[in-house]
């Protein structure tokens, strides 16, 4: 397996599934490129997390706890799928794997969706509420920046922690701090009457 990262700035192609690859790892590969999302030549991790956001958003108007289950699901698998697509693709951390951008993706939503739901702003969700799309378009930006950025803890853990874990961790850290600063903000604002 190839540790040469390649060059995000630059136009990759994505690397197939081994025609021989078995159903199981043909479907972790699915999962790892973001069901396809993860698929363009170019910037592969912002494209992986529009697919992440549109399947939290669906998730979210399934329920609450549906979205809660999924994210955690998600996290505990991540590790697996990361690495394994890794493998399958033969490049230690390709930018066409973008299981971790879904699942920072849904982490930076997580403290938002909690407190809409904890005082009851999505039981009658519809899409005209500002509130929700305003913490749907910050935690997206946000999480984009710390993402491409990488501000310490962020830049250490892309750096130093190697694997499906390695993969996973600086997009954990970037979808936590995305979603502390999107709830302070956003309901910073809602205090004022300027989202609500």
């Amino acid at each position: 397996m190839s540790n040469q990262k390649p060059d995000i700035y630059q136009a990759n192609l994505c690397p197939p599934c081994p025609p021989d690859a078995s159903s199981y790892d043909k479907i972790i590969y699915q999962l790892g490129i973001g069901l396809g999302s993860g698929k363009p030549k170019k910037a592969a991790g912002t494209w992986g997390t529009v697919g992440g956001l549109l399947v939290a958003i669906a998730l979210i108007w399934l329920g609450f706890w549906v979205f809660v289950i999924a994210t955690i699901l998600g996290l505990l698998a991540g590790s697996h799928i990361c690495g394994r697509t890794s493998t399958l693709m033969g490049i230690a951390d390709d930018p066409h794997i973008v299981w971790d951008e879904w699942i920072g993706m849904w982490l930076a939503l997580l403290p938002t969706v909690f407190v809409l739901n904890h005082f009851g702003l999505l039981n009658d969700f519809v899409p005209s509420k500002l509130i929700f799309w305003s913490s749907i378009t910050l935690s997206f930006g946000l999480f984009r920046l710390f993402d491409v950025l990488k501000p310490a803890p962020i830049s250490w853990a892309d750096r130093h922690v190697s694997g499906g874990f390695g993969i996973m961790l600086d997009d954990i850290l970037a979808g936590i701090i995305a979603g502390m600063l999107t709830v302070i903000a956003i309901f910073s604002f809602a205090s004022l009457g300027l989202v609500l």
